[in-house]
Parts: structure tokens; C-alpha cells; sequence
């Protein structure tokens, strides 16, 4: 007689089997849980098995802190860590890209560059300069080489992809033709300021670290730089290097385009400028402190640029064409790079060892 199993037994051995299977894989999971990814006490994160290293991270955090005497809170400071990391994982990431289709920065292009941002200054300045933002010069070397290998990646995988056509340039201005229509005439002008002011030679924003420390020491300050404009120096090479104004030297003194109601604020100026024709100066004009101060605090000159009246511009302005030639690649440009990071990041093989540290800090 063939004997018949019992359902009831089958089943209740099977439930015995799947108790010894999850058991094991908690055991597993346990042991897991308690080991963690081997790595040097010195490695905040890995990519694709390259080390970001924590002195690095440290010497970036330093140097964004500067000379601050506001010590941030444990929070906010692990906060710019994380970013600080996530920054140097970005450029790693980047970095092994070009690295891959042979575009990293050569030694001579890396020299050549150097050899232009030395160029204005003595080496003691340089030296200065270097010492100011807390850098070696093996620091600006390694900056260099990054930042010139990050524009020919960018160039090849970015910029020559972007066309903007003639109808393209048709299609935005009839969608924001009333952002062309100037409601007041416009002046484009460029400024060299001085000012008696004391401040600190590295904050001015000067290529010489020019800086006047008093009324005297600015009144013959402008008065040579006057001289030299009106004998043919070139306006925008002086303001990069002897302008006092940080927010326009590195421009060449461009201020942009400044319309007539915000001239008018100020009779002087405006009374000097509304009689220039387009690439001339005005005479040195003070710089008060306040509306109806009768004190200096500094000298201008300006130039004027280019006056645009008021009304319509149209599309065959060139410099409507321009404008809008310009902002088109500059969005289009900032599309396909965020794009294209984000793929790069998806490829790449990223272990972020202070972030887990971080969080599991944090819970404590």
C-alpha cells in the first residue's frame, strides 16, 4: 500500500526551512550592519576608487571662512563641509572625464596661464597675493590646471553642441519685444574710483592691490590716473589695475547700462556725463558720502560708453541681435551642463564616507 505524506507535516517543515533561511539573513544583515567600508581615517569619499581627502576639504573650509571672526555652529559648519565635499566629488568627477578623452590641462598651458596672472605685480606682491587667500603657488598651479581642463571639456561636450539661429533670435525677441522698448534714455559708462577710505590692499579688487590710505594719497592718486587717461591709456586697463571700487575693477570699470533717473540722482555727475560724446571722460568729480555732504570721500572719473535714447529697439539692432544672441547661449550653456553633470555623476562610482559619518553622528 503507497503510503500518502501528510499535508499538514510538508507544510510545517517547509515553515521550519523559511525560519532557518530569515534567521541566517538576519544573522547576515546583522554582521553587515556592523562593518563598514574600509577606507583611510584621511578619505571623505572615493571616486571610482580616487580618494577626496579631508585635509583638502579642511584647507577649503578654512579659506571660505577668510578672515571672519564669526565662528560657525557645529550645524552650520558640518553643513559646509558636506558642500565642500560634494564640490570636490563634482570636480573629480569631471576631472576623470577629461582625463578619459585626453583633455587635461597641459604643462604649458597651465604655465602660460600663471605667467598672465603674475604678470602686473613683483613677486613680493604676488607672493602676497598667494599668501592673502591662503594658497601655495602648487595650490593656484593645481586651480589652474583644473579650471582650464573643466572649459576644454566644456567646450567640447557643451558649447559645440549649442547653435543659435537667426530664428531663434526672431522667435525671443517678438516674445519679450517689450523688454526692448527703454522707457528713458540709457548711458553704458564705466568708472576709476579712489577713495581716502582705509581698507585692507587684497579687498580692493585692483590687479595692484592699489590702494590710497588718505585724502592726499587719493587726490594725487586720481589725479595721475586723470593725467595718463587724457595722454591715451586705455581706460579699462587702468581701472583693472588701480580702480578702488572691488564690485566694477575686475570689469575694467564697466558699470553696465545706467538709466538717465538714476544719473539725475546726483546733478554732478550727471551735468559731466550728459555732455560726453560716446569714448569720452569727464574731469575728476568728488564722491560724497551722503546727499548734500559737502565732504570728499573720494574721486571718479567716468566714461561714457555708449547712450542709448528712449524708445523701441529693433530686431535689426545689432545690439539687440547680441543680447539676445548671448542670453540664448547662456541659458542653453547652463542646461547642457547641469544635464550633462548629472549624467557624469550617474556613471560615476561615488562612496561619500562623510556624509555617513554625518548622518550617523547625527542621530546620537
Amino acid at each position: 500500500m503507497t503510503s500518502q505524506s501528510d499535508p499538514s507535516s510538508a507544510w510545517g517543515a517547509g515553515f521550519s526551512n523559511r525560519k532557518l533561511i530569515l534567521a541566517g539573513l538576519a544573522v547576515a544583515l546583522v554582521l553587515c550592519a556592523g562593518c563598514q567600508k574600509s577606507h583611510d581615517a584621511n578619505t571623505v569619499a572615493t571616486v571610482n576608487g580616487k580618494p577626496i581627502l579631508r585635509s583638502d576639504v579642511e584647507t577649503l573650509f578654512q579659506n571660505n571662512l577668510g578672515d571672519s571672526h564669526q565662528t560657525p555652529s557645529k550645524i552650520q559648519a558640518e553643513i559646509m563641509r558636506l558642500n565642500i565635499v560634494r564640490q570636490l566629488i563634482d570636480e573629480e568627477i569631471v576631472m576623470q572625464r577629461a582625463a578619459k578623452q585626453n583633455l587635461v590641462a597641459t604643462d604649458e598651458e597651465v604655465s602660460d596661464r600663471l605667467n598672465e596672472i603674475k604678470a602686473p605685480f613683483t613677486q613680493e606682491e604676488f607672493q602676497k597675493r598667494l599668501d592673502s587667500q591662503h594658497m601655495t603657488l602648487d595650490d593656484l598651479k593645481r586651480e589652474i590646471r583644473r579650471n582650464r581642463t573643466e572649459e576644454k571639456l566644456f567646450n567640447k561636450e557643451i558649447t559645440s553642441r549649442i547653435n543659435i539661429t537667426d530664428a531663434d533670435i526672431a522667435a525671443y525677441y517678438n516674445e519679450h519685444k517689450a523688454d526692448f522698448n527703454l522707457m528713458e534714455p540709457n548711458y553704458h559708462l564705466a568708472q576709476i574710483i579712489v577713495t581716502a577710505a582705509p581698507m585692507p590692499p587684497q579687498q580692493v579688487g585692483n590687479l595692484q592691490n592699489s590702494k590710497a590710505m588718505n585724502e592726499a594719497e587719493a587726490k594725487r592718486k586720481i589725479d595721475v590716473l586723470h593725467n595718463k587717461l587724457e595722454s591715451g591709456d586705455d581706460f579699462a586697463a587702468l581701472a583693472m589695475n588701480y580702480s578702488e571700487n572691488p564690485n566694477t575693477a575686475g570689469n575694467g570699470g564697466d558699470m553696465g547700462f545706467v538709466s538717465e533717473s538714476q544719473l539725475k540722482s546726483d546733478a554732478e555727475v550727471y551735468a559731466a556725463i550728459s555732455k560726453l560724446k560716446p569714448g569720452q571722460i569727464t574731469d575728476i568729480l568728488p564722491i560724497y558720502a551722503n546727499p548734500g555732504s559737502k565732504q570728499a570721500v573720494g574721486y571718479a572719473v567716468y566714461k561714457l560708453i555708449d547712450r542709448e535714447v528712449a524708445g523701441q529697439r529693433q530686431l535689426n539692432d545689432p545690439r539687440v541681435q547680441q543680447a539676445i544672441r548671448q542670453q540664448l547661449r547662456d541659458s542653453r550653456e547652463q542646461l547642457l551642463k547641469n544635464a550633462f553633470l548629472e549624467m557624469l555623476r550617474n556613471q560615476a562610482r561615488v562612496e561619500n564616507y562623510y556624509a555617513e559619518e554625518v548622518f550617523r553622528n547625527g542621530a546620537q
